[in-house]
């Protein structure tokens, strides 16, 4: 595996001026994964080269376009093997003619397209692991392998890379460690308004004294939410007052999940405490509102974007204990409990996680700008967007040369 320094402050360390490179993506929206594209595409646009991102339609091709990358609209969602093969023909064709140098697959299907392509054509191939789940076993182990078939393969934390290595034991030494960064220009308290805040906790429904415990996820499914619906129940039943927990999350109204999520609210009697909110796209201001931060990831988490969001706001998360995300935080046992910048927990046990949950929103006011401070200052030196960019342009520069 390797890991290491890059000197993103000299932009010549990239040597990929008048290059064009390509990443590969079912879709380019607000989530932890088209974040990073979206950030490597600007740093690939501020170095000089020509940066492409295929894919189909989504909210953020907008930024891309703003932020110097180019769409190239690509069905890149579809999982049809007939498809797919019609894509592997289309992506050469798109490779050859636009002069691509190298091409990076952000996701399964669009990797196995990329692979073909670049199998005709001879470009370096490079893939990422944004989600642990890609690791399943049995029949799935072959369809995921594509992931470790690159000449380079990034993950995001050594969670991720373990897990890879004990599955592809022959990927280690093509396996990177990049950790993912944080845009500080977009996640700091000194930029998110008042205003932004107050109109985010007006539209959920939350009064000004009261605290916020926030779930946010992109799609909001009972699995995710069920750690903090059962901690919410245990701590109502113990009294616990003027707290709301805030399920953030895109999902049909009549869907199983919404359905299983309003039955378990309404038999609980938890009306009064539990709100259910669609996908917020301001990330920061959803931070800020909250008191307190859960990242209860269906799957093991691969990389921790959220956490690292929430710390460069100040506000603390609670993470599970066997995920990438408990790498991002200082916790307990590592650091002393004054030391900590979030808790660690074992999400399937519901009585410690609401034991966590009191214990933050139990904090007095000093204790609690202690924790802000040490938890932004910990992401600012260790999670910048630069750093992260800068180490994934290095890592194309050395396949280039």
């Amino acid at each position: 595996m390797n890991t290491g320094f890059v000197d993103f402050f000299n932009p010549s360390v990239t040597g990929l001026t008048g290059r064009t490179v390509l990443q590969i993506i079912p879709s380019l929206g607000n989530g932890g994964t088209d974040r990073i594209v979206l950030a490597v595409a600007a740093a690939l646009a501020n170095a000089g080269v020509r940066s492409m991102v295929a894919c189909e339609d989504g909210s953020g091709v907008g930024e891309l376009q703003a932020r110097g990358g180019i769409w190239i609209p690509f069905p890149a969602k579809t999982k049809n093997p007939i498809a797919m093969a019609l894509n592997v023909q289309k992506l050469t064709r798109l490779i050859r003619g636009e002069k691509v140098d190298l091409v990076h697959a952000h996701s399964r299907a669009p990797a196995w397209v990329a692979l073909g392509a670049c199998h005709r054509t001879g470009q370096p191939f490079v893939t990422t692991f944004h989600n642990s789940h890609s690791l399943g076993g049995g029949a799935k182990s072959i369809y995921n392998s594509v992931m470790t078939r690159s000449n380079a393969v990034v993950v995001h934390s050594e969670f991720t890379a373990s897990l890879i290595s004990r599955q592809f034991p022959t990927v280690s030494q093509r396996t990177h460690i990049i950790e993912a960064g944080v845009d500080f220009q977009d996640f700091s308290p000194g930029v998110v308004s008042a205003e932004r805040v107050s109109h985010l906790r007006a539209t959920w429904g939350v009064s000004k004294h009261e605290h916020v415990v926030l779930l946010p996820s992109r799609f909001l499914t009972m699995k995710a939410a069920k750690p903090v619906l059962e901690a919410a129940r245990i701590l109502v039943a113990r009294g616990l007052s003027r707290t709301k927990f805030v399920l953030v999350g895109d999902g049909l109204p009549r869907s199983q999940n919404a359905r299983d999520i309003d039955s378990f609210i309404q038999k609980h009697s938890l009306q009064a405490t539990v709100i259910r909110a669609p996908f917020c796209k301001d990330l920061a201001a959803s931070f800020m509102s909250a008191a307190l931060i859960i990242t209860a990831d269906v799957e093991p988490d691969a990389f921790g974007l959220t956490a690292i969001e929430a710390q460069a706001v100040g506000t603390p998360p609670v993470v599970g204990s066997n995920c990438a995300a408990a790498e991002a935080i200082l916790s307990t046992p590592d650091v002393p409990a004054q030391e900590r910048t979030g808790w660690r927990v074992n999400l399937d046990e519901p009585l410690a996680l609401a034991e966590v949950i009191l214990e933050a929103l139990s904090m007095g006011a000093s204790a609690k700008d202690s924790l802000s401070s040490r938890a932004r200052t910990h992401v600012t030196k260790r999670c910048g967007i630069e750093r992260m960019t800068a180490e994934v342009l290095s890592l194309y520069a050395g396949l280039l040369r």
